[in-house]
């Protein structure tokens, strides 16, 4: 008797645990999208796409003539709508239901709404600054090409 009984016990766990998986993926998934809805991320990406497409025209101003061209592949690709599951699941895969709520929490502080006010400035600033600083050094990435190219060349 006892083991029929621990027999139906273990099978109804067994058949519950797909219904509590599901329930918690739904409340992790379910704070994945709040983070991402608190932090803009619609106008976010539409802002980035933007941006990049412009210093990618003042990097190379010969493809301003394909400007709008540009802008319809990145926003059928890169926008939010093309990418928000794929985005939902990185930050469940990087971040627990517990934190996602923890961070959906401090984004509703002061200092969050702050923190998300200057993000998009905080990003581009970064990627002027990265993109200057590979300008300002690419020549000694083209002599150290350069040099490898001509010992390839020397050792055949």
């Amino acid at each position: 008797m006892k083991s029929l009984l621990l027999s139906i016990l273990i099978g109804a766990i067994a058949l519950l645990q797909p219904a509590v998986a599901r329930a918690d993926e739904a409340g992790h998934r379910k704070a994945a999208e709040s983070l991402l809805s608190l932090m803009n991320m619609d106008s976010v990406m539409s802002q980035s796409i933007d941006q990049m497409l412009q210093m990618q025209i003042k990097q190379n101003p010969a493809i301003g003539a394909y400007e709008q061209e540009m802008k319809n592949f990145l926003k059928k690709y890169m926008s939010w709508a093309g990418l928000k599951d794929d985005m939902v699941k990185i930050y469940m895969d990087e971040f627990t239901e517990s934190e996602l709520n923890e961070l959906n929490k401090f984004y509703q502080t002061p200092l969050g709404k702050k923190t998300l006010e200057k993000m998009p400035t905080l990003l581009s600033k970064g990627a002027e600054l990265g993109q200057r600083r590979v300008q300002e050094h690419l020549p000694e990435l083209q002599t150290a090409i350069a040099e490898k190219e001509k010992a390839k060349a020397g050792a055949k």
